[in-house]
């Protein structure tokens, strides 16, 4: 599961690493949101900052939010892609343990305890994690949700719960593994050790390290951007067969991959988009 292993600071509170310009998003404006902050900051990008402020820990309020939120981002035709960020001092600090310290067995197991956490691997839009500060526990484990993470320079991301003597249960044994190996995975996780953004990026769990925590979000909206650009329609075809190379063999994904890229043949898009190369024009996608 997930843990929180830095202490708060004292009273001063973090302000949220978001751009000063954003616009309101059309498809939830009416929706008031607690604990995170939600904009559309440039064309076809919705971002989702974490805000309990002080150090970001997660709970059940915050996700049930942050799945609406990612769910009405993807029920927009107005969104190709979604940053998920934090502060600059912590992107998700872990989980808030008061919430679940005294939780029993039967109602951990009977409820399903942190089942709704992995909705976010269900929206078909890309996402990308912007991650400056910690990503412990929990932290870590959403950071991994996502379909790309880009780091700040103090990034620092780990799996402590063994401190707490749990382990993790949001994924985290299972992403950390696929994305650096066993043998790193396994080490991290049995002695809790954190790892930064350097090592992160070295060992491929995250795409790209930026001097500044402002670079990185604004590296990750950029990013946003240009896949918001393009069909959506190829942008969904091309996340989902990435996702199935975790789930099947070589074999089976291939042939996976040729039967989603032959349906392609079937959009407008398709049509559009080549006609576009050959014309030597902009195409000007329909997302059909």
């Amino acid at each position: 599961m997930f843990a929180r292993f830095i202490r708060p600071a004292s009273t001063r509170l973090i302000s949220p690493t978001i751009p000063r310009i954003a616009r309101p998003m059309s498809s939830s404006s009416s929706k008031s949101y607690e604990h995170i902050l939600v904009s559309t900051p440039r064309p076809g990008v919705g971002q989702i900052t974490l805000n309990r402020p002080k150090v970001n820990t997660l709970n059940t309020p915050l996700m049930t939010e942050l799945n609406y939120a990612l769910r009405a981002f993807d029920d927009s035709k107005e969104t190709g892609a979604i940053v998920i960020t934090g502060s600059e001092r912590a992107f998700a600090a872990g989980a808030d343990i008061k919430e679940m310290q005294n939780l029993t067995f039967s109602e951990a197991y009977g409820k399903d305890f942190i089942k709704l956490w992995s909705d976010v691997t269900q929206i078909s839009k890309p996402l990308i994690a912007a991650v400056n500060g910690h990503a412990l526990g929990g932290g870590c484990e959403l950071a991994m949700m996502a379909d790309i993470i880009y780091c700040g320079p103090k990034a620092t991301f780990g799996q402590p719960e063994i401190k707490l003597g749990i382990i993790p249960g949001a994924g985290g044994s299972q992403r950390l593994v696929r994305a650096i190996g066993k043998a790193k995975a396994m080490e991290l996780i049995l002695t809790g050790k954190t790892f930064s953004a350097e090592e992160a990026e070295r060992w491929g769990l995250a795409a790209r390290v930026f001097e500044t925590p402002e670079k990185c979000v604004e590296g990750a909206l950029e990013t946003a951007e240009i896949i918001a650009g393009y069909g959506a329609l190829s942008v969904k075809a091309a996340k989902e067969v990435v996702n199935q190379s975790y789930e099947v063999g070589l074999s089976e994904g291939v042939k996976y991959e040729r039967r989603v890229f032959h349906a392609l043949f079937a959009t407008k898009d398709q049509k559009v988009g080549m006609t576009a190369f050959v014309n030597k024009t902009k195409p000007e996608w329909t997302g059909e």
